[in-house]
């Protein structure tokens, strides 16, 4: 080798172990580009520009560390479905409407008062059992709410950067809640910060849960008339219409022209999700075409036809009640096993 030679290797030797070295620097700043710590204070400045108290910031983030586990299953979670198309969904239902949560969303039903139910049904316009199913479905009754720190997990979402905009405001909105009195001990939950029996976010709880027990508090860890008023306002404020079913089975013929009723509206929220539904027609309409609700639909309900394991298999005339539960949790697999387990549980 000739010295020029030596003398360029020996140059870039510092170069080549700032490039092996660049990784680990990149982990310890995330996509934000700063350290863990570094993006506390930036979060920490946000938190007093929006009137939360320096006691509670100090309380909040002092002595926070990433959360590789929570990391980790972020990016490990599903995508949109590929071109083989999309799992089947009676398997999905015979694991989440069954006989242990059927019988235990009747134990509830049995259970509440009928200051409870008349706050459900008619305070709130949605029926006890599509509130008990949410609950059972989130949570099975409460039995388990998740036993991560929400601070810690929210802050590493947000660090972390695939959804910033999201989880830095939901650790603000967890902040405000410890303003408001929430001790720190009861803000444990799920890896992606939501809480409590009906698993709701920091933002959805400072806006929609309420006191449902007249205690003053409205504590949807530990009571259940809070638990459920809070789910039913929720589906208020989502828009859910007093008095109609989420949908009803219905019959579909075997020469029904399907790609005579394909939506051609791409949704904005949840397309994957959508796209499976078809156009929305009067049940009149439905009914001339043929497809015939099993269940009583008034006639001029609007309704979208759902085949979700293809032609042959259960059909579904959805109401726009249906959309509501999506708001809670946008997927069809979760919602049908939602309005099938209120069905189960009100019989």
């Amino acid at each position: 080798m000739n010295r020029f030679a030596k003398s360029l290797s020996l140059a870039l030797i510092p170069a080549l172990l700032g490039l092996i070295a660049a990784p680990s620097a990149l982990a310890q700043s995330g996509s934000y580009g700063v350290s863990f710590d570094g993006y506390l204070q930036l979060v920490a400045a946000k938190a007093r520009a929006e009137g939360i108290s320096e006691s509670t910031i100090r309380q909040m983030l002092a002595g926070l560390t990433p959360n590789q586990r929570v990391v980790e299953l972020d990016r490990g979670q599903p995508g949109s479905p590929t071109s083989v198309g999309y799992p089947p969904l009676a398997p999905y239902i015979a694991r989440h409407v069954d006989s242990a949560r059927i019988n235990g969303g009747k134990r509830v039903l049995q259970s509440l008062s009928s200051r409870s139910l008349s706050m459900i049904e008619q305070q709130y316009g949605v029926p006890a059992p599509i509130v008990i199913a949410i609950f059972g479905h989130e949570t099975n009754y409460g039995s388990y709410t998740g036993k991560f720190d929400l601070a810690r997990s929210l802050a590493t979402l947000a660090w972390e950067g695939r959804r910033r905009d999201l989880f830095e405001s939901e650790l603000i909105a967890l902040m405000k809640m410890a303003d408001r009195g929430v001790p720190r001990y009861r803000m444990v939950g799920s890896w992606a910060g939501a809480f409590g029996n009906p698993q709701f976010l920091p933002s959805v709880y400072l806006r929609l849960a309420v006191d449902g027990d007249g205690d003053g508090r409205a504590d949807i860890w530990n009571s259940r008339a809070d638990t459920l008023a809070s789910i039913a306002n929720y589906f208020r404020d989502a828009g859910w219409r007093k008095g109609q079913p989420w949908g009803v089975r219905a019959y579909v013929p075997g020469t029904f022209d399907r790609g005579a009723v394909q939506t051609k509206i791409a949704s904005p929220i949840c397309p994957r999700v959508h796209e499976r539904h078809s156009q929305w027609k009067t049940v009149r309409e439905w009914r001339a075409l043929g497809v015939t609700p099993q269940g009583y639909l008034a006639d001029n309900v609007m309704a979208s036809l759902f085949e979700p394991d293809g032609p042959g298999n259960p059909a579904y005339l959805l109401t726009g009640n249906y959309r509501v539960i999506l708001e809670y949790n946008c997927s069809n697999y979760y919602a049908m096993s939602v309005g099938l387990l209120a069905d189960e549980i009100s019989r």
